[in-house]
């Protein structure tokens, strides 16, 4: 997976891509990200981003030149690259996306806003998709940008120590992820369940299988719609209704 990100704070991104996982999956080159500096991309003396808007109101507008200068010096084929904004505007960002984009062959450019707005003519004639990831509002589209990038990129092979790690996690089903114990098997008098010392795989599997689908039904019953549930998982929803009454 290939990004460049396009910022007027690029050291928020240096501080997280050069921790953990996201580090060692640049420097085994599973990733490629640039972080590049939209005032690079200005031609005044003054490095200008942004102006008052047209009409009025409050804030300042960024301006349409400096990304549209920076997208085609990083990327100048349109065929070979897929640029997208970070805005509440956008739709929304979910699972089946992280997994589209970790296996996006352009490059990925993303456009990270401040101040009020970008200017319109950045979102019509240059972006492929606005995206957002949640119904509220940031200071800047970089926290936004980290996040798609770290959903996507543990989804490579091999950026995640345990090839089976990301097919078990919360979305990956569909549904939430089951609760998870390590040891010591008592802590302040709270134990694990029994059937996790059991040594029974097949009903271990069962048990987590239930016990997503109950965490589901209580926190996210919505995800359950759409989630693709089989015969099995339907009788196991049945119990954990009958159980809660």
């Amino acid at each position: 997976m290939k990004c460049d990100i396009i910022t007027i704070f690029p050291d928020i991104f240096h501080a997280y891509l050069n921790e953990s996982i996201m580090k060692r999956a640049v420097r085994n080159g599973l990733i490629d990200v640039g972080v590049h500096n939209l005032r690079d991309f200005t031609t005044d003396r003054h490095r200008t981003v942004d102006d008052s808007p047209y009409g009025g109101g409050a804030g300042m507008v960024m301006k349409p030149e400096p990304f549209f200068a920076a997208v085609e010096a990083l990327c100048p084929e349109n065929s070979e690259r897929r640029v997208i904004m970070l805005s509440p505007a956008g739709k929304p960002f979910r699972q089946d996306m992280a997994m589209e984009l970790s296996k996006e062959d352009r490059r990925l450019i993303f456009l990270c806003g401040r101040y009020e707005a970008i200017d319109e003519r950045v979102r019509t004639a240059l972006v492929d998709d606005e995206v957002s990831i949640g119904d509220y509002i940031l200071t800047g589209g970089e926290l936004p940008a980290l996040v798609i990038i770290d959903a996507a990129a543990r989804l490579i092979p091999g950026v995640l120590g345990d090839e089976h790690s990301a097919e078990e996690e919360s979305f990956s089903w569909g549904i939430l992820d089951y609760p998870h114990y390590t040891r010591p098997p008592v802590f302040r008098n709270l134990s694990i369940p029994d059937m996790l010392l059991s040594g029974h795989h097949r009903d271990i599997q069962q048990w987590r299988r239930k016990e997503a689908l109950r965490r589901t039904l209580r926190e996210r019953p919505d995800l359950l719609e759409k989630a693709g549930l089989s015969e099995e998982d339907y009788e196991l929803v049945r119990e954990i209704k009958e159980e809660m009454q």
